[in-house]
């Protein structure tokens, strides 16, 4: 008896620490010990509002944004901002919900991997085992006759089976029915290749049954008389492969897709409000369509027949915060284990082969220094990013503007839920790079002293500290946590940098973007670039390679390539072009006696600020410091004629160097 009442003790025990552990995801902690400014942080909100005021609804942007933000399992950050109606009569509320459209996609890739985690489920086994009825898909090919120039469209049979891994990873050659990009393939000129890509973009929208008076079953028998537009494994293109693996999720489990995850992820997660439709009891707290002219094709008021896996859920902040907390925490949530530390070890890392070509999406590509893993975007390439973050963060959107961010260095969560219209000037207004630079520049800075620089023995003169007076450049990405980014203010592109791939002997263009430099260079799909400004590129990582391609605007680099075909090289000179790109800049100036600073690129940079001077204290003859929580520092670099040519933010581990672009006139 003593044994169970003892047993009794500790179970009771464990239930109140469970809520303890739960709300600490729902009230926000202290900022300070999280290790963020408290200051820094409040420039969130303002910084959403500003854009609410400047775009209106017309803009496709709704007025209104819910951001959340934890760091060690504890949230730092939750604030509802505007409103969430077109109307502005209805302020937005935390638990305000969303259509999360492609954010769903994380959730079926978990509720794929549990499968696979208790052995029901094989990601290396061909999709036919679980879906029978999609054994006779073909893969779609164009042919050139030779001798009549004549293209024609045909169907080969995939040279191995689509599998469960290629679903996960988006290389499984089904496409979805919107085309973003006009790419050359398989060696055909672009009008040719663009009509015909267009044309299976086009069946997939025609002939696939995607309603939500059918069921899962019925949209994947619909795929099987469709081509696949590339054969599995070699190719990325977003598309519906989540919808179809969730419809594996309800042959393997014996489920419908809503019930598993309601029973798997969503009540064990205490995800309160995360569904395939909004019951009537909440609709007051659903945020209002931003384009009601044309509804989206989740009329979410409803019951569905239809359990998309790739876009259909509807979700809240503190919901999706959770589910990203369990994924940090490396499959576990307040003493509920989901995975397996492994399978979320395997879902956060490179799934794609170093020969798979990339097509399509927002996240994935080596223009934005990431990749693909199984079911997340994954930050692999700092140095062709343009935004903060570790290696090793990943992270995925939804089509209107709903974001999320999972940082395992930094044990940090960022989450943005907005309601845009794609391709809307409200929607680039709200882009994933500003959340993102004003979380990581909220961060207080790593190694920072508790107590304040001694200030100079004396005061420095006006004229000497007008030596120090200029605009001074950081380049993209910089932030307490980040030294990435061009510092010098004139960031060029090439035009090649998106969709490339790294073959041994260098690197495989699949296609330069149209009337880009390298095109009009004379660069074209299926070019093989051997050196770089006579540096051979045998054996070179991709990373590698992709910082040789990125410089200063108006600056050319010299390219050796290979025409496919060919056997000779030909010497190309390709001038980068000047590109739009969102820089963090510091402007010094000399007032009332005293070194100011302020901040006047795109972002706030630590304790700077737009329209804020904040006064710097002399430290020593070259040195400055801040009287901040941080107490940044700040040390000047100068050229061999003794000028100054640029500082560096908090000299050590995680300094900033900026150049300066345009000293104070003389």
């Amino acid at each position: 008896m003593k044994l169970i009442a003892s047993i009794r003790t500790i179970s009771i025990a464990l239930c109140l620490l469970g809520p303890a552990s739960a709300d600490e995801l729902t009230t926000p902690g202290d900022a300070t010990s999280l290790g963020f400014s408290a200051a820094r942080l409040a420039r969130i909100a303002p910084w959403y509002q500003g854009r609410f005021d400047a775009f209106s609804p017309s803009d496709g942007l709704l007025p209104g944004a819910v951001v959340a933000i934890a760091k060690g399992g504890k949230l730092a950050y939750l604030q509802a901002i505007g409103f969430q109606d077109r109307a502005k009569t209805v302020p937005m509320k935390t638990d305000s919900i969303f259509w999360i459209a492609s954010m769903s996609k994380p959730v079926t890739s978990v509720a794929a991997m549990m499968l696979v985690d208790e052995g029901k489920l094989d990601l290396d086994a061909p999709v036919v085992r679980y879906l029978p009825e999609l054994a006779e898909m073909r893969v779609a090919s164009l042919k050139t006759d030779p001798a009549t120039g004549k293209t024609e469209y045909g169907l080969d049979p995939p040279k191995r089976p689509m599998t469960v891994r290629d679903l996960l990873r988006h290389t499984s050659g089904l496409i979805y029915p919107e085309m973003d990009f006009a790419y050359p393939e398989r060696g055909l000129s672009d009008a040719d290749a663009e009509f015909a890509i267009r044309v299976i973009h086009m069946l997939y929208g025609s002939k696939a049954v995607f309603r939500r008076d059918k069921t899962l079953a019925d949209f994947v028998s619909s795929l099987a008389s469709l081509p696949l537009a590339h054969q599995p494994g070699e190719v990325h293109e977003y598309g519906w492969n989540a919808d179809v693996l969730g419809r594996i999720v309800e042959v393997v489990s014996g489920q419908s897709f809503d019930q598993f995850l309601q029973s798997r992820i969503f009540a064990p997660l205490h995800m309160v409000d995360t569904g395939f439709y909004v019951p009537k009891e909440k609709l007051d707290r659903l945020v209002d369509s931003p384009m009601p002219e044309r509804p989206p094709i989740w009329d979410v008021t409803k019951p569905t027949k239809l359990f998309s896996g790739g876009g259909g859920l509807v979700s809240t902040a503190p919901d999706y915060l959770r589910f990203c907390q369990m994924l940090l925490n490396e499959g576990e949530l307040d003493g509920v284990r989901l995975l397996s530390p492994q399978a979320v070890k395997q879902m956060t890392t490179n799934a794609l082969s170093p020969d798979a070509r990339i097509f399509g999406g927002d996240e994935v590509g080596s223009r934005a220094g990431t990749t693909f893993g199984l079911g997340f975007g994954i930050r692999v390439n700092p140095v062709f990013s343009w935004i903060p973050g570790a290696v090793g963060s990943y992270s995925w959107a939804g089509l209107w503007g709903t974001y999320f961010w999972i940082d395992p260095v930094e044990k940090l969560i960022g989450l943005q839920m907005i309601q845009a219209t794609p391709g809307s000037k409200g929607r680039a207004a709200l882009r994933y790079a500003g959340i993102n630079h004003l979380t990581y520049g909220a961060l207080t800075v790593a190694g920072s002293s508790s107590s304040a620089p001694p200030a100079g023995s004396a005061m420095a003169s006006p004229e000497a500290l007008a030596d120090y007076a200029g605009m001074y450049d950081f380049g993209a990405s910089v932030s307490s946590r980040d030294r990435q980014g061009l510092a010098d203010g004139k960031t060029g592109w090439l035009g090649i940098e998106a969709f490339v791939t790294m073959e041994p002997e260098g690197l495989r263009i699949n296609r330069p973007l149209p009337h880009s430099p390298a095109a009009k260079a004379g660069v074209v799909a299926g070019d093989l670039i051997t050196e770089l400004d006579g540096a051979p590129l045998k054996g070179r990582s991709l990373g590698d390679v992709l910082a040789r391609l990125r410089g200063q605007a108006d600056t050319a680099i010299r390219m050796k390539t290979v025409h496919k075909g060919q056997d000779g090289a030909n010497e190309l000179s390709v001038v980068r072009a000047a590109r739009s790109v969102d820089t963090v800049q510091l402007q010094l100036r000399v007032e009332q006696g005293r070194l100011v600073a302020e901040a006047m690129g795109a972002w706030p940079l630590l304790a700077f600020e737009k329209g804020k001077a904040t006064p710097l204290v002399a430290t020593s003859n070259n040195e400055f410091a801040v009287e901040d929580e941080d107490h940044t520092r700040i040390a000047f670099v100068r050229d061999t004629a003794g000028r100054v040519s640029g500082l560096i933010l908090n000299p050590g581990p995680w300094e900033q160097k900026a150049a300066i672009i345009a000293p104070a006139p003389k």
